[in-house]
């Protein structure tokens, strides 16, 4: 089960997504505001955490294991608001052989200081790192992945690009 919204247009990075949960214990999906991390970590998600909601937050502040319990994949989403969940996951992904448990998203990076005095651990080895882009015409289905190069070696310019 997957909480996968009905509006989910499929992406190309589904299947490293999907690769990367089978080989690591957790997956960090990075990039820039509104490229669709947190709806494509839905797509592979059985349960999820908002970090940018107060109450949640709070409750991470208690414990990290009040948060860290959801069924897996869990999707953690703006991790970097509570940086120390990093090591935490990592923590949890050495103490098990399972792969695919957790799935963490953020836009905004941390600066050095915090990076420095908050993240002990880079995750080599537990948590494979993804960087995802804007949605491309051909995701959203405004263009074909036929390009006037391909038109042009077969000599046919007069083909309309679909």
């Amino acid at each position: 089960m997957s909480l996968r919204k009905k509006e989910y247009l499929n992406r190309l990075i589904d299947k490293k997504v999907d690769d990367y949960l089978s080989v690591f214990g957790a997956v960090s999906i990075e990039g820039p505001k509104w490229c669709g991390k947190t709806w494509t970590s839905l797509n592979h998600a059985n349960s999820v955490v908002y970090l940018d909601d107060d109450e949640t937050k709070e409750k991470a502040k208690l414990s990290l294991d009040l948060i860290l319990s959801e069924k897996k994949p869990e999707l953690i989403d703006e991790w970097n608001l509570i940086p120390e969940i990093w090591d935490a996951v990592r923590r949890k992904c050495d103490n098990t052989t399972t792969k695919g448990n957790y799935i963490l998203t953020c836009s905004t990076k941390l600066t050095d200081k915090e990076q420095k005095e908050k993240i002990h651990h880079s995750g080599a080895g537990r948590i494979g790192k993804i960087q995802m882009h804007t949605m491309s015409l051909y995701e959203s289905g405004d263009s074909s992945r036929k390009s006037f190069h391909t038109r042009y070696v077969k000599r046919n310019l007069n083909e309309p690009i679909k």
